[in-house]
């Protein structure tokens, strides 16, 4: 008689910009990929080549500026195809996966931050797609200014059509993440991304182990 297949976890990784979640999450994919598990890292916008032709639409700083609501359901329409095609038939593999930004994007960035309403974006993807929350959301918190001046990179890198919009608008996208960490604790991890890489980190290995212990099922710690 087979082993039924374990059903992997679904996280997602989430923050300001320049908030450090991309170093984190490709550094903890390394880390439990060197443990022997099973992992996909993905990212959003993206995920698909439906879903990065879609990115390229929204972060292109010589796109223009799109109507909220546009902007809302192209985040909706790429991340249809990117739940369905490849993150629940990883997880059903028994895959644990890691995605860079996913809804709480579009309820922070479309929902507060071009006043759209969370519970109005929340309702869109509830209709659209049903069961579309991960296990668990972490979070890394870091003030705008701080986050904006990092993703600079010491002016090597020019800025994409989000990061170019203003203080004001990425504050109410931070207050927009704390305010959905507030509803709902048991889904959220907050890290306080102000601290270094390292400490970061460790922060997050131990706030995983801590919530989402079945990510290290046969892990050694280290």
């Amino acid at each position: 008689m087979s082993t039924p297949t374990r059903t992997g976890l679904f996280l997602t990784f989430e923050g300001p910009e320049g908030s450090g979640k991309s170093t984190q999450i490709r550094r903890l994919a390394e880390h439990l990929t060197a443990a022997g598990q099973s992992v996909l890292l993905t990212r959003e916008p993206g995920g698909t080549p439906f879903g990065d032709k879609i990115r390229h639409l929204l972060l292109d700083p010589d796109g223009g500026r799109l109507q909220p609501e546009t902007e809302a359901f192209l985040m909706l329409a790429q991340r249809t195809e990117h739940l369905r095609q490849v993150i629940r038939p990883a997880q059903a593999a028994g895959t644990h996966v890691l995605c860079d930004r996913y809804v709480d994007s579009s309820l922070a960035y479309q929902g507060f931050g071009r006043g759209l309403g969370a519970d109005l974006v929340r309702r869109l993807h509830e209709t659209t797609l049903g069961e579309f929350l991960p296990d668990l959301t972490v979070l890394f918190d870091l003030d705008p200014r701080t986050g904006l001046e990092r993703a600079r990179h010491g002016g090597k890198k020019s800025f994409d059509r989000m990061e170019s919009e203003t203080v004001a608008f990425h504050e109410k996208v931070r207050h927009g993440y704390l305010e959905l960490a507030r509803r709902e604790p048991p889904r959220f991890l907050l890290i306080d991304a102000a601290a270094s890489a390292e400490r970061v980190f460790a922060v997050l290995l131990q706030g995983l182990r801590d919530r989402a212990p079945g990510l290290f099922a046969g892990v050694a710690r280290r």
